[in-house]
This record gives C-alpha cells, sequence and structure tokens, in this order.
C-alpha cells in the first residue's frame, strides 16, 4: 500500500510493531513507511532501532534524508561518513552518494554536492538498476550550478537507461547492461531475417530505432 496510501501502509507497519518490535523487518518497515508519510523524525528512530538490531547499515541512505528531511544536513553528512562505503552493496552506496550530494545542495554547496557524484558506478555507458537515479542526480546538481547543457545530457542519458533496463527487465539483476546511442536502422524485409549473430544484439528491435541494448556480459 505505500505506493497508494503510505498513511495506512504506516498504520499496518505500526501495528506490527505492537505486536513484533523485536524483529528487524518490522522496524524498517515502520521507518519506511513513516518516511514516505513525512514523518522523519520517526523514521530516523525506527531507522536506529532497525540497526541496532540487525547491525546492518543497508538504509544508511534513508537516515541520511531523513536527518535531511528534519532540517539537519551537516548531521545527515555526517551520518553517511560514519559507515564503511566500502564494505556497503553497489545500490546502497549509490544510494548514499545521491543523499550525501543532497544534503552538500542544502548547505548551499554544489560543486561538493557534485563531487559526491564522483563515484564509481557512475558509468554513462552501461545501465544497472542504480543508473537512472544517479544520473538524474547529476543532473540535478549540474542544473544548479548553471551548467544546463551538460545537466540535460546526464537528464537524457538516465532517461536512456530507463528504457533500456525496462527493456531488459527479464535480465538477472546481477547482470551489465551496455547501452549505446545509435541511428534508427532500416526495416528488415521479411525475407531476409536478420539473426542475433548479425546484430551482435538479441536484446534490440531494429524497427523501433531507439538505443540500442547490448545484451548481458
Amino acid at each position: 500500500m505505500i505506493d497508494t496510501d503510505p498513511t495506512l501502509a504506516h498504520a499496518h507497519a505500526q501495528a506490527a510493531v505492537k505486536r513484533a518490535g523485536r524483529i528487524a523487518v518490522v522496524r524498517e518497515t515502520a521507518a519506511i513507511t513513516a518516511y514516505a508519510t513525512g514523518d522523519f523524525a520517526l523514521a530516523l528512530r525506527e531507522l536506529r532501532t532497525y540497526r541496532r538490531i540487525s547491525g546492518k547499515d543497508d538504509q544508511i541512505a534513508l537516515m541520511v534524508d531523513s536527518e535531511r528531511g528534519v532540517g539537519r544536513p551537516d548531521r545527515a553528512l555526517e551520518a553517511g561518513r560514519a559507515v564503511d562505503r566500502s564494505a556497503l552493496p553497489a545500490g546502497v552506496r549509490v544510494e548514499l552518494a545521491i543523499a550525501m550530494s543532497g544534503a552538500r545542495l542544502d548547505l548551499g554547496e554544489p560543486e561538493r554536492a557534485l563531487s559526491e557524484l564522483d563515484i564509481p558506478e557512475l558509468d554513462p555507458d552501461r545501465a544497472f538498476e542504480w543508473s537512472p537515479a544517479l544520473f538524474a542526480a547529476r543532473a540535478t546538481v549540474l542544473e544548479e550550478l548553471g551548467r544546463v547543457e551538460e545537466a540535460h545530457e546526464w537528464q537524457r542519458r538516465a532517461i536512456i537507461a530507463a528504457d533500456a533496463l525496462d527493456a531488459a527487465a527479464g535480465y538477472a539483476e546481477s547482470e551489465e547492461l551496455f547501452v549505446e546511442d545509435i541511428e534508427p536502422e532500416e526495416t528488415v524485409p521479411a525475407e531476409e531475417p536478420t539473426s542475433p549473430a548479425d546484430t551482435g544484439n538479441p536484446a534490440s528491435d531494429p524497427e523501433s530505432g531507439a538505443d540500442r541494448l547490448d545484451g548481458p556480459r
């Protein structure tokens, strides 16, 4: 229900807390639903409880954003710096970088906000599950810096990455998807079918004129 009725979703989560408050996933759910309703102070309390019970830092980005939500960008940066990023999964590292960048913007530090996004996962030629959000975040910071053309380019890359991921939804999450910009191809006559071996791209549609999605590597 969190996407359609976050308040009701949070009510369910609170009911679960009353019945099983010592279970990590219950407190995690309470935190996420509290965040969705805009109750950032409660989200922080629940996130701290979740981390204490689970021993995990996988919701650190949400903690950073919740600190921002209560108007403490300095505390947000402190929380983000306190974790070992090398020990985090790639997706969590990206979420944390985006949250840290937002905290820098809150402090009026756009140049430092941009540097927070200069991470190894920022690869414009490959689409991962985190790529659209990361590219869009970079576009936002570049626009704040007045670098409008670069901002538009990264926003375009975010759209391409999102479309590529949608088109390749059947692939395993761990696989890399290489995305290339190409010119629209001519329609192949029905009597001369083109095999995947000819195109080197079993996932593309030659009639679409869209950005080509290479297979997993």
